[in-house]
C-alpha cells in the first residue's frame, strides 16, 4: 500500500510539473497589447474634428448663456446699489425678479450642459467604434491574443496606441 501511494504521489507531481511546463510554453506565445483610450480621444484626427464640430455647434448657445450671466450679474449689482434707497415694495419685487432671472439662467445653463454632454458622448462613441475596428485589425494582423483598453499599469512594450492612432488617422 505504501508503495502504491508513493508511486501515485510521484505521478501526480509529474503531471503537475508537465502542466506547469506546458503553461509556461503557452504563456510565451500569448501576446497582449494595450491601447490608451484617453490618448485616442485626445490625439486621433477624428476626435479632434469631433471636438471642433461640437465647439461650432454649441458656440452660439454658450455665448447666449454667458450673456444672460452677465445681465444677471449687472442686475444684481444694480439692485445691491439701489436697494437701500428703494421702498420696501419695490425692493421685494426686484428681489423676486432677480431670483426668477437666476432660476432661468440656472435652467438654461443646465440644459446646455446636458445637451453638450449628450452630443459629446455621441461623437466619442463614433470615435470609439472606429478605434475598436482599427484595434481589431491590428490584433488580427499582428496575432495578438488579448487587447486591453483599461489597466492600472502596463509595460510600454505592450502599448499599441501609436499603431491604432496611425491606423485611425490614415483611415480618413
Amino acid at each position: 500500500m505504501k508503495n502504491l501511494s508513493s508511486r501515485m504521489a510521484r505521478q501526480l507531481v509529474l503531471v503537475a510539473v508537465t502542466g506547469f511546463l506546458s503553461l509556461s510554453v503557452a504563456a510565451q506565445d500569448f501576446r497582449i497589447g494595450f491601447v490608451n483610450t484617453d490618448r485616442v480621444f485626445r490625439e486621433a484626427n477624428l476626435a479632434k474634428t469631433a471636438q471642433v464640430k461640437l465647439e461650432q455647434e454649441f458656440a452660439k448657445r454658450e455665448k447666449e448663456i454667458q450673456g444672460l450671466g452677465s445681465q444677471l450679474k449687472a442686475a444684481s449689482e444694480k439692485f445691491e446699489r439701489e436697494a437701500p434707497t428703494l421702498p420696501e415694495s419695490q425692493r421685494v419685487v426686484r428681489q423676486r425678479q432677480l431670483v426668477e432671472q437666476d432660476r432661468e439662467f440656472q435652467r438654461k445653463q443646465r440644459e446646455f450642459q446636458e445637451d453638450l454632454n449628450l452630443r459629446k458622448n455621441e461623437e466619442l462613441q463614433q470615435v470609439l467604434e472606429r478605434a475598436n475596428r482599427v484595434i481589431k485589425q491590428v490584433a488580427e494582423a499582428e496575432k495578438y491574443d488579448l487587447i486591453i483598453q483599461e489597466a492600472v499599469y502596463i509595460h510600454p512594450r505592450h502599448d499599441i496606441t501609436d499603431k491604432v492612432l496611425a491606423g485611425l488617422n490614415s483611415a480618413r
